[in-house]
């Protein structure tokens, strides 16, 4: 391709202004930390996590998405205190900082946390704690997105929707779902996705990932999503495309997550640029780096490597990542103004 830059030319993108709308709690977790973590508590890891190497990982199968998913509630399984929790922030936003994130959009689920820090409520309020010392320690912005989970029951959405609201003015900005989608019906979460925007908060669902096209669909009709975690198989339909571009609703893409789980063979096959040239905002993700080995520059440099994007469009991708966050107006307005300053640099 002549428009592929050769790196030692091209801008650096850990300079390059960003925001990262797509990053799971446990799934931030620096592998040295969890390993410390769970020699504090007693934790016996298994070999794919404690070898400090990414876990060979395949979700395309049930058995596959079992094991990933084994994985990744053994490492939260050594997160049992409020210190474990504080430093797990902290170090989230020492490494976004370092990636040149400077506005952060975390992914959490405290119910599963709930049980060993005194309940829900304070489950949160100590997340929302951390975030603001975090935050104000590191120059971040950093807002929490509460999702709920596929497998639960709707019942359960509905009270952590509940929750969500309340805290809407202490840094709570929206509601997910994760987990399979292939399990489950969107439109049994329409209930608690109601009470989340009522409540203010943006909708933003996992879909588009290990479904096709059809769940971001069900996403946008039955949960009234604002943005799409994921999204990627929207890719797969035109029409759909088309729409997501009319109305502007981002797709939370994360390439090395997709890649790691076998939704697609190599970063060649994610398809960025046919989502790029359709005019579907894109707000390139991480996902889980404790699990997929790579963080947020890491994406920015797959954009750049194996679909040709140009300094101009990762500078663009940057800027779709800005104006699709919860960031204050003026905090949007100066990230947008540096992301200009990079590109004349």
């Amino acid at each position: 391709m002549d428009h592929l830059h050769s790196s030692a030319s091209a801008r650096d993108v850990r300079l390059l202004p960003k925001a990262h709308l797509h990053l799971h709690f446990t799934g931030s977790m620096r592998p040295s930390t969890l390993r410390e973590l769970a020699a504090k508590h007693g934790v016996h890891l298994p070999e794919a996590l404690s070898s400090g190497e990414p876990p060979r990982l395949r979700a395309t199968d049930e058995r596959g998405w079992f094991r990933f998913q084994r994985l990744y509630d053994m490492a939260r399984s050594v997160l049992r205190d409020e210190d474990d929790i504080r430093r797990l922030v902290r170090e989230t936003a020492e490494d976004e900082r370092a990636e040149g994130s400077r506005w952060l959009e975390i992914q959490v689920d405290p119910t599963s946390y709930a049980p060993r820090l005194g309940g829900l409520i304070p489950a949160l309020e100590l997340i929302l704690d951390a975030v603001r010392d975090a935050s104000e320690a590191t120059g971040v912005g950093i807002r929490v997105l509460v999702a709920a989970n596929r497998m639960r029951s709707p019942m359960d959405a509905r009270t952590l929707a509940r929750l969500a609201v309340r805290y809407a003015d202490q840094g709570v900005i929206g509601f997910g779902l994760s987990n399979d989608e292939r399990r489950g019906l969107a439109r049994d979460f329409d209930r608690a996705f109601d009470i989340a925007r009522r409540g203010g908060l943006l909708a933003a669902p996992h879909g588009g990932e290990l479904s096709g096209p059809e769940s971001v669909r069900d996403c946008l009709d039955d949960l009234g999503a604002g943005r799409i975690g994921h999204g990627v198989r929207a890719a797969e339909d035109e029409r759909l495309m088309r729409r997501l571009a009319d109305r502007q609703i981002t797709c939370e893409v994360c390439p090395a997550s997709n890649v790691a789980l076998g939704v697609y063979e190599k970063p060649e096959d994610v398809p960025l640029r046919r989502l790029f040239d359709a005019g579907v905002p894109m707000a390139l993700g991480a996902d889980d780096p404790l699990l997929f080995g790579a963080r947020l520059v890491a994406q920015y440099d797959l954009a750049r490597d194996a679909h040709g994007f140009t300094d101009a469009e990762l500078a663009e991708l940057a800027r779709q990542s800005v104006r699709s966050s919860r960031a204050p107006d003026d905090v949007r307005a100066g990230l947008l103004a540096e992301i200009d300053a990079w590109l004349v640099s």
